[in-house]
Order: C-alpha cells, then sequence, then structure tokens
C-alpha cells in the first residue's frame, strides 16, 4: 500500500493541542495494524528548536539522531511506537536553508528562486521523504491559519493533495468552538470562520475536530455541517479532558478512526484500545500519594519541562501513585529559607543552561543531601550535584562552572569541544556553536550500583543535550569519597551518573531519561525515584 497522507491545520487560536490530537489519532490508526509516524511542520525561521527560549515555545525535545526539535514530537513517541528523527520536524528556516545551500550550488540552472514553486517542492519532497516506508504519515502543521508564515506549507498540502489524489490524502482542521458564558450557549461562528479562511487557501477540511469545554450539542454539530460543508459523521468534539491518554478513546467512540479508514479507502482491522484502557485505569485508581517537589527557572511555564513531567506521570502509573509535583521557582530558594521544601517526599533538578536560580538549586541539592530526602538530577542537576558536594563537604569554595563563572579558579563543570583524535577535552573558553552533545549516547554501568540495578543492565543508550560536563581532569579531588560515579560514556569516559552511596535514594544523571519515558514503558530512573519517595513517606 502506498503511503496515505493526512494534514492536521489549526484555526481561531493557537494551543488548542494539535500535537495530542494528531498523536491521539496516529495512536488508533497503529492499533489497526498500520505503519504510523507523525511529521511537525514548524512556520518559524529558526533552523530547529535549540535556540528558543522555553519561555516561548516550551521544550526542547530532542530525538535519538541528535535533532532539537518541537514539544509536539515528544507527545508523537509517547503514543506511537515510532521514533521519530530529524525528518520529523522541518521548520521554514530550514526549507529556505536548503533551497538557498541548493541555489547557491546551481543545482536550479539558473531559475530564479520563487516560494512557488521552489519552497513549496522543497516542502512536499520533506514530507514524502518523511513518509516513505510507511502505510501513514500524519502531517500537524504549526500554528494557525490566517498567519502569513504558514502560507507557503498550506499551499504545499493544498497541491499534494492534487499530486497524490483526494483518495491519498485528508485534511482535518481543529478550531475552537467557545463558550460565552454572558450568552449562556456555545458560538460556531469562530469555527465558520476558520474553515473560510483554509477555503481561501484552497483546503476544503474533511473533518473537523472541536475543542470546547463539553460536548457540543447536536444542534450546533449541525450548524457547522450546514455552514462548513462536511459530512455529519466528520464533526468530532474533542471536550477538554483530565488526561490525554483518553483522548484515542474519545476520538474512537465518534468513529473518527473509522471516517480516515474510509476515506483512504484502507481495509484494515478495527482498533485495539485496551492498553489505554488499562493506562486511564491506573490514572483514576491509585493506591498511593507523593509531593515531589522540582526546582526550576521555567515553573511558570510548565511546557518548558513537559517530558519531565509525564515521565514523572508514568512513573506513578506504574507504582500506582498520585504524584503531586510541586513547581518551584529555584530563585524562589536563594535567600536560604527551606520552607518551600518542607513536606516533600522527593526534589527533582531538571535541565537547563544558565546562571539564574543556580544558587537555589545548589540549596535544594543540600537540603536534600543532609535530610535524605530522595533527589533526582537531571543534565544541569547532575553538575548542580557535583558544585555542591565539591563545595559544602569536600570544602573547596571555589568549585564552579564555566557556564556561570567563565574565571573560575576550580572549574568542576567545563565546555566540552570534541578534537581529532575523537575524544574529549575540557576547555574555559569556546564558541558554543557546534560543541552540543546530542542524541543518543552509551553509557557503562557499575555493577552493585544503584543504576545498575535500576535498568538491570550493564550498558544503557540514553539521550543527550549539553555542552557543558564534569571535568574529569579534577577527578582526583572526589576519589575515595562517598559521591561514587557509577555510569561513565563507553566511548570517551565521560561521567554519566552520580550516586550518593550513603543515601537512601540520590541519583543525577548527564542525559535525559525524560526523553524515553511512555505511558506503557515508564522510565527506570524515575520509577525509582517515585518508588524511592513513596518509602520516604512512608518511614516519616
Amino acid at each position: 500500500m502506498s503511503t496515505k497522507y493526512i494534514f492536521v491545520t489549526g484555526g481561531v487560536v493557537s494551543s488548542l493541542g494539535k500535537g495530542v490530537a494528531s498523536a491521539a489519532l496516529a495512536n488508533i490508526l497503529e492499533s489497526r495494524q498500520l505503519e504510523i509516524t507523525v511529521m511537525k511542520l514548524d512556520p518559524y525561521i529558526n533552523i530547529d528548536s535549540g535556540t528558543i527560549s522555553p519561555i516561548q515555545h516550551g521544550e526542547v525535545f530532542v530525538t535519538e539522531d541528535g535533532a532539537e526539535t518541537d514539544l509536539d514530537l515528544g507527545h508523537y513517541e509517547r503514543f506511537i511506537q515510532s521514533k521519530m528523527t530529524y525528518r520529523n520536524n522541518y521548520t521554514t528556516g530550514r526549507i529556505y536553508n536548503e533551497v538557498i545551500c541548493k541555489e547557491r550550488k546551481g543545482d536550479y540552472l539558473g531559475s530564479t528562486i520563487q516560494v512557488i514553486p521552489h519552497i513549496t517542492d522543497m516542502i512536499k519532497e520533506k514530507i514524502i521523504a518523511c513518509g516513505y516506508g510507511y502505510d501513514v504519515l500524519i502531517v500537524e502543521v504549526g500554528g494557525t491559519v490566517g498567519d502569513i508564515e504558514s502560507l507557503p506549507f498550506l499551499e504545499a498540502i493544498r497541491q499534494m493533495g492534487i499530486d497524490f489524489t483526494r483518495r491519498n490524502t485528508m485534511y482535518i482542521h481543529l478550531t475552537f468552538v467557545p463558550y460565552i458564558k454572558t450568552a449562556g450557549e456555545i458560538k460556531t461562528k469562530p469555527t465558520q470562520h476558520s474553515v473560510k479562511e483554509l477555503l481561501s487557501t484552497g483546503i476544503q477540511p474533511d473533518v473537523l475536530i472541536c475543542r470546547s469545554d463539553d460536548l457540543i450539542s447536536s444542534s450546533s454539530l449541525n450548524k457547522i455541517v450546514l455552514f462548513c460543508n462536511v459530512n455529519n459523521n466528520a464533526v468530532i468534539s474533542l471536550i477538554n479532558l483530565n488526561s490525554i491518554y483518553k483522548i484515542p478513546k474519545l476520538f474512537n467512540k465518534q468513529k473518527l478512526d473509522s471516517y480516515v479508514c474510509k476515506h483512504l479507502n484502507m481495509i484494515v482491522p478495527k482498533a485495539n484500545l485496551s492498553v489505554w484502557d488499562e493506562v486511564v485505569y491506573k490514572e483514576e485508581n491509585t493506591i498511593y500519594y507523593v509531593t515531589i517537589g522540582m526546582i526550576g527557572k521555567y515553573v511558570k511555564f510548565p511546557d518548558a519541562y513537559k517530558s519531565v513531567l509525564e515521565a514523572i506521570k508514568h512513573s506513578g502509573l506504574y507504582n500506582r501513585t498520585l504524584v503531586d509535583v510541586k513547581l518551584i521557582n529555584s530563585k524562589d530558594l536563594e535567600n536560604g529559607d527551606c520552607t518551600l521544601l518542607n513536606n516533600l517526599h522527593g526534589i527533582l533538578i531538571p535541565g537547563g543552561f544558565g546562571c539564574k536560580g543556580i544558587d537555589g538549586k545548589l540549596f535544594a541539592t543540600k537540603y536534600a543531601r543532609e535530610n535524605n530526602i530522595p533527589f533526582f538530577g537531571i543534565c544541569l542537576g547532575i553538575q548542580i550535584v557535583f558544585i555542591e558536594y565539591v563545595r559544602n563537604v569536600l570544602g573547596i569554595s571555589e568549585a564552579d562552572s564555566v557556564e556561570f563563572n567563565p574565571t573560575c579558579k576550580y572549574p568542576i563543570i567545563s565546555l566540552i569541544n570534541k578534537c581529532s583524535n575523537n575524544k574529549y577535552e575540557f576547555i574555559n573558553n569556546s564558541n558554543l556553536g557546534g560543541t552540543m552533545r546530542l542524541g543518543n549516547k552509551k553509557c557503562l554501568l557499575s555493577s552493585n550500583s544503584l543504576a545498575r540495578n535500576l535498568y538491570s543492565s550493564d550498558i544503557i543508550l540514553e539521550r543527550h543535550r549539553h555542552r557543558y560536563a564534569i571535568n574529569k581532569f579534577l577527578l582526583k579531588d572526589i576519589i575515595n569519597t562517598e559521591l561514587f560515579i557509577s555510569g561513565i560514556s563507553l566511548t570517551n569516559k565521560l561521567i554519566e551518573i552520580v550516586e550518593i552511596v550513603t543515601h537512601p535514594w540520590f541519583l543525577a544523571c548527564q542525559f535525559h531519561p525524560e526523553f524515553n519515558s511512555t505511558p506503557l514503558l515508564a522510565h527506570p530512573l524515575f520509577i525509582g525515584f517515585i518508588n524511592a519517595a513513596n518509602k520516604h513517606k512512608n518511614n516519616n
């Protein structure tokens, strides 16, 4: 069967949940024994998400092959089996960059380069390449219909409906149906205008997914059907739910997947969503309860830590535990007041960059270490652990990271730069470009370590995103202490995992385990952390 294409667009307002909706649909189709992948087209001019502030665009999701991508790719991986790659996320900047590079090499033989056909042809080329080998490719177009920057993407997917015929392509439009409290009714006019805007690009939606607070009444659905020119069975109500993992079942009950399969002429088995029934059951029938404090600087923007929060939820499902995550601004801890840390059953420091709030993170780490509270550090978290320990236990007050203090006398954390002999050297001054360590890297675990017991494996494979690392050349100063190096990279011997052996549960890692966690397969480090939080609660 040749690849079928489903294009998902959004209207009225942003942040309606196109990514989750696309992932949920992909999940149902995958349960019908189809090979599925999902692609995100982002209209911003950045080459990738790597340099965008989490405040503006949420977390940067890293794929196995080291692509820095939009956070929606994390949703895709949490809902389906297919792993995302650099092919699954293209930005306007990346598309234009490739076209310009081809023009500079003379590949266009003197043609005047234009949005149509050169940019749109490049977009179509990338869509086709991403879908190669799969039964269905779902393409999510970022932004909102009507945005000027989205027009080349919309034109490209319009052309694909002609290139591949309408029996092999499908257009789904996600829109908003607001409830006006003063009028006491929902309004379909925003959806009508959104579809009208989409029609102006030459695209007639086949399906409308209508986001609303409650189920849309039959009279409102009929109005949408009439004015938006869609089939009676093609208006899907997406109500606000207390769990995104209920969405596949919601879509399936409204027969969205059957409508899609019929439109695309795919004869496949019925959907089997029993594993998601189990996920939802565990989510609604927890046995235990713990409170975890996550110490960060973007706590007003939870999407900055989306994968970490989801990984905590997954480990809670595994441990039948309802996890209450308290998002604590590290700046609020810099005065040494531990009030915000009281009554926590675990403390987690996630990844991050920059010196803002570092003293608060150091304080929280010291508090967890001295009070035997389960502690989990991720990426920046392991660097905080080393700085805190070397300063407060070994008494080397000058210990710091060159990221926070470029002229520090004891650079326990330094930039890593790749040398010609394929090893890493530590330097105090380097151009940041090209120094990021990204994607899957192997790690060797020490026997009889906490990490080894949790993974049940000697060698693990985890995703990285960092340009600073523990300075192994200063390692001699912490040998024979309770700070135990339990994981090192397989090739260049960088420090990957550290534990405090005298502590009930204290572990930090240089990689990002949250990117490998799903509701069906919680990550072992998060499982261990929540389990330790349960024990701490029971013992205190």
